[in-house]
């Protein structure tokens, strides 16, 4: 286990060398260190494909949103948010898809869960932001009026334009973001198990699949990865 005082000062570089040096130096500890907390359901599903995709060790503790664990004084010490995905490691904890899925991927080169080359790299950062701050917030309207408004009838109508909203992001997803047959082309990312993540909640937020031939034929080939069955069988436990 690496000696805290050899860690370097600060990273190296964004180059997938530098990437893999920033993080290298503690690979083992991270293994022994990461835990993944999650609820089924919810877009926590993408971070734990990624580390079940990585090859990392980690473990998993599941919180039990329907009973509001999420708000409990002992979760809220681990993420003052109240919220899931959260990836205990070594260095302190992590929140937010994009962060972990990232991280993880730094920690796991050889599983090249991100591209190596700069410009590409950036491009999956930006999938997985749009998924994160459009996608999911136009998905959260249905169910979580009250982060944005007091009032009733503003909830029935922020519930009423989800079809709409959600049919348009995934029409845009299917248009002009998935390279195929990954959302990067030819490689596998973590862009794809966050794709399957939200496309899991497409149809019964409204969206008619048949007009995304695309994204269908992802979500049919994500469930096909062992990975993938894997930790719904975990999640569904």
């Amino acid at each position: 286990m690496g000696n805290r005082e050899n860690r370097p000062s600060a990273p190296v570089g964004w180059t997938a060398q530098g990437r893999a040096a920033n993080v290298g130096y503690s690979r083992k500890e991270e293994e022994e260190m990461l835990k993944l907390y999650y609820a089924p359901g919810t877009c926590a599903l993408a971070s734990h494909i990624t580390l079940k995709e990585s090859g990392l060790d980690f473990t998993v503790e599941r919180i039990d949103t329907r009973n509001s664990q999420q708000t409990t004084p002992a979760y809220l010490a681990i993420n003052p948010k109240g919220r899931v995905p959260a990836l205990v490691t070594d260095r302190g904890i992590l929140t937010e898809n994009p962060a972990i899925l990232a991280y993880v991927a730094q920690c796991a080169p050889a599983a090249k869960l991100m591209p190596s080359d700069a410009f590409e790299y950036a491009q999956a950062q930006s999938f997985n932001s749009y998924l994160c701050s459009t996608v999911h917030v136009n998905h959260a309207h249905k169910g979580r009026g009250a982060r944005w408004a007091t009032e009733q009838s503003s909830f029935d109508d922020m519930k009423r334009k989800v079809p709409e909203s959600m049919a348009a992001a995934f029409a845009l997803i299917e248009r002009g973001m998935v390279k195929g047959p990954w959302v990067m082309g030819e490689q596998y990312t973590a862009c794809d198990a966050y794709l399957f993540t939200l496309t899991g909640w497409a149809e019964a937020d409204g969206v008619d699949m048949a007009k995304l031939p695309k994204v269908a034929a992802h979500r049919q080939r994500m469930s096909e990865r062992p990975a993938v069955q894997q930790v719904l069988a975990v999640e569904k436990a």
